[in-house]
Parts: C-alpha cells; sequence; structure tokens
C-alpha cells in the first residue's frame, strides 16, 4: 500500500538552540521512500548523520523566534503485517552480533525485573513467537492504553504499576517482557495509517524465528500501513526531537497519514 505522511513542528525558542531532529523515514526491507521534502523556516545549516540504529538524523541551531519544521513522504510498505505463530526461539549463542545489544536491560526497559513476571505470564506456551504473542496479548488485557494518560516517559517498571500509559509506554514493558526471556526485543516509533488519535506511534519488534517480528499491544487486530522513522533500545534513543537547552514543547504538533490510490507521479 502506498501511504502520503505529514509531520508539523514549530517552536517558540528563545535562544540559539541545538536540536536534533529523527524525522526521516529510511529504506528498508518493507518499505520503500518514493518521494520526500523537509522544510525549515527559517531555512538553516543542516548536518546529517547515520546513529549507531542506522536511524537518519539531522543536527541543526535553531535561531530565536518562530521555528518551523514541516516533513512529507510518499512510501510503499505494507498493508499486513508478517505473522508467524510457531517461529522457534533463537538461541543466544546463534543470535547474529548486531541483535545481541537487544537483549540487554536499558534505560526505559529494566529487563532484569521482569524475569518472574515473564516466566508466568508464557507459562505452557512454545518458546519463541508464541511467547511474545502472549505477552502482547497479556498487555492488552492488563495494561490499559490510554492516549491521555497522564503519567509521561515511564519505564517498563513504573507502566506496571501504573496499569496504563500511552503506545510508549506499553512498547517499554513488552520489551522488558521479552528481554527478560532471552528475547531481543526493541522500539520502535514511526507512523500508523487509521491511528485514533493521529499522532507518532510506538510499538516494539521481537527477533525469533531468525527475523524481526512486530507487536503492538495497542490495537485490537494485527495492522499493517506502518511506516518506519527510527529503532533504538526505548524511547531514549528514537526521540523525534531533542532539544539541548530550554526544553520548551512544541507550540504546535499535526501528524497526518493518507493512503495513496497507487505510486505518487
Amino acid at each position: 500500500m502506498w501511504l502520503r505522511t505529514h509531520c508539523e513542528l514549530t517552536f517558540d525558542v528563545n535562544v540559539p538552540t541545538p536540536f536534533i531532529l529523527m524525522l526521516r523515514p529510511r529504506n528498508g526491507a518493507n518499505q520503500w521512500v518514493a518521494r520526500e521534502s523537509y522544510t525549515l523556516r527559517p531555512s538553516v545549516p543542516v548536518f546529517e548523520f547515520t546513529d549507531d540504529y542506522g536511524n537518519l538524523c539531522q543536527r541543526l541551531i535553531a535561531p530565536p523566534g518562530m521555528f518551523l519544521v514541516k516533513t512529507s513522504a510518499d512510501i510503499h510498505t505494507n498493508e499486513y503485517i508478517e505473522m508467524c505463530a510457531g517461529a522457534p526461539f533463537e538461541e543466544v549463542q546463534n543470535l547474529p552480533n548486531a541483535v545481541l545489544t537487544y537483549l540487554l536491560p536499558s534505560r526505559y526497559c529494566e529487563s532484569d525485573r521482569f524475569i518472574e513476571l515473564a516466566q508466568e505470564i508464557v507459562a505452557g506456551v512454545s518458546s519463541g513467537y508464541d511467547q511474545v504473542a502472549s505477552i502482547n496479548q497479556w498487555l492488552r488485557n492488563n495494561i490499559r492504553f490510554n492516549p491521555d494518560s497522564p503519567y509521561f516517559q515511564m519505564s517498563a517498571v513504573e507502566v506496571n504499576l501504573a496499569g496504563e500509559g500511552v503506545c510508549r509506554e506499553l512498547a517499554h514493558l513488552g520489551i522488558a517482557l521479552c528481554r527478560a526471556l532471552c528475547i531481543p526485543a526493541r522500539m520502535v516509533v514511526g507512523y500508523l495509517h487509521g491511528l485514533k488519535p493521529m499522532d507518532f506511534h510506538a510499538w516494539f519488534e521481537a527477533y525469533v524465528g531468525g527475523r524481526w517480528y512486530t507487536f503492538d499491544p495497542t490495537q485490537a487486530e494485527p495492522r499493517g500501513g506502518r511506516v518506519v522513522v527510527a529503532y533504538g533500545h526505548d524511547a531514549a534513543d528514537v526521540a523525534i526531537f531533542t532539544q539541548f537547552g530550554p526544553a520548551l514543547p512544541p507550540l504546535h504538533m499535526a501528524v497526518k497519514v493518507e493512503r495513496l490510490n497507487g505510486p505518487p507521479e
């Protein structure tokens, strides 16, 4: 399916402020970026680099005053996510070197604190994909997805105690539970067609059966129409913008995803 993504951010900057932005989707096995636009007002010099996770990042200094960031892209992506019940657990000694890092506890995913709970959730379940599916269902049954949650930037431990959170928090807990079972798991941030309310979205992927699979506890049914912008251990690695200096939230933020009838001309 073809999707057109839009993002607009407006900041009121008091002093010259360094930013790192992470707003460009990248080409990969499951998505192709056919067209892209990236506008900054006022226009400032930008240095782009690729971080340790392969994410496309832009460094700049925003001048005092109103600062606008506007992006758009036309992307071909899968209409359905791939599923594979019964895909086997990958023994740690056989994992690719690049995947090993996603076994470790991280700032927001304290997997070493969830060994007993994870084992309880998957008791009697076949190792591998089916365990992750059980974790995903447990999250749906026990942690309320609340887009208006008053809690902010919670770790896996905190969201488990609160019993609710936004998509980012549910992903943190899912990742921690997977890693507690020695299943590599990583955070994904991007766009989801048809998401309500529309916003940037977060979910997680788990590595079983020799590849990564998508899991999203905020959705009642498996859904495709996803555009990946960034991967990382947790939210600390995938912020769509990071300010260094006065940390003021955007005055305005708008996200939109449209389905196209075919490839862009």
